[in-house]
């Protein structure tokens, strides 16, 4: 089995990745993605997203990212897919998930899931692109408005020649609403020569097993679930066996202010924990009330007062 951390524009950035692989149980992260839609971009863009190319392509506890890029215009995606491998990036993922309206008004993401010959082309051109030797995944949905190309969608993006395909199991419509269909997955891995990941509404260890016992799935990535829940990356691995106490929490919730401090922007920074404590909320009744005491507050210094009672 291996685990996946997802990329969560605006949430798992370099610094979450930092602490999340620090508390351990996963295999990989993938970054957020790059948007490709002009040219080459440059290298500090890539940097931005990804701080981990200037570290040998891995977190401080040493788990691989794999930086992820998002476009429609397949010649645009392999010149890119090919300057950020030689960037050091150890492999590339190709978003074909996002279902923001923004992102899908301008013809990326879940879109184009509208067209599998644009699938196969893009990932095509990103595979011949970058060196043999760095893999090439994707990630989709089940489909735009519905699920109707579910199957078609997965066998273009392997004939395109992606190594791995991870399967976030709701449409670009029903965005992040409950339920997952991971009964649509078990299809996709018996069709599928690769590796198929599960991906969607993973919060515990019970959504983990059920999740493994309707799709088959050896692999998974789970997002929310782990902001949510620290320790589930770890509880999933069997490396423990109950989610952290509410203490140990509050000491990486500092350790996070700690990280966040190089944004300088007290504002985006007090924003920052102010969203990872709603997502503990969750998970943590603690989580919640705290989340009353600092939600107006807008510096980071302030926060902090409250995080150390």
């Amino acid at each position: 089995m291996t685990l996946t951390l997802a990329p969560m524009e605006g949430v798992v950035d370099v610094h979450m990745r930092d602490i999340l692989t620090r508390i351990g149980g996963f295999d990989l992260c993938v970054s957020e993605f790059v948007r490709v839609s002009k040219g080459i971009l440059p290298a500090a863009t890539f940097r931005h997203i990804c701080p981990e190319l200037d570290q040998g392509g891995k977190t401080a506890s040493g788990v691989p990212v794999h930086v992820q890029l998002m476009g429609g215009e397949a010649s645009l995606m392999a010149e890119n897919a090919a300057f950020v491998a030689s960037l050091g990036a150890p492999g590339i993922d190709i978003n074909f998930g996002c279902p923001a309206k923004t992102v899908n008004r301008h013809d990326a993401g879940a879109s184009l899931l509208q067209w599998p010959d644009r699938l196969h082309e893009i990932v095509c051109a990103v595979r011949r692109a970058v060196p043999e030797e760095i893999p090439v995944s994707a990630k989709m949905r089940l489909g735009f408005s519905d699920k109707s190309l579910f199957l078609e969608n997965a066998q273009a993006i392997e004939a395109g020649g992606a190594m791995k395909l991870t399967v976030h199991a709701r449409t670009k419509l029903e965005g992040y609403k409950a339920p997952a269909h991971w009964e649509y997955l078990a299809p996709i891995r018996e069709t599928l020569s690769i590796p198929v990941v599960a991906n969607g509404e993973i919060w515990t260890v019970e959504d983990f097993d059920a999740c493994r016992n309707i799709s088959g799935c050896t692999d998974f990535m789970v997002g929310r679930g782990v902001i949510a829940r620290p320790s589930l990356g770890l509880e999933i691995a069997n490396r423990q066996d109950k989610a952290f106490a509410w203490p140990i929490i509050l000491d990486w919730l500092s350790y996070y202010r700690n990280l966040i401090m190089v944004m300088d922007n007290d504002v985006r920074e007090a924003g920052r924990i102010k969203q990872w404590v709603k997502l503990l909320g969750r998970s943590y009744e603690e989580a919640t009330k705290l989340f009353v005491d600092i939600r107006r507050l807008q510096t980071p210094d302030d926060i902090q007062v409250f995080l150390i009672k």
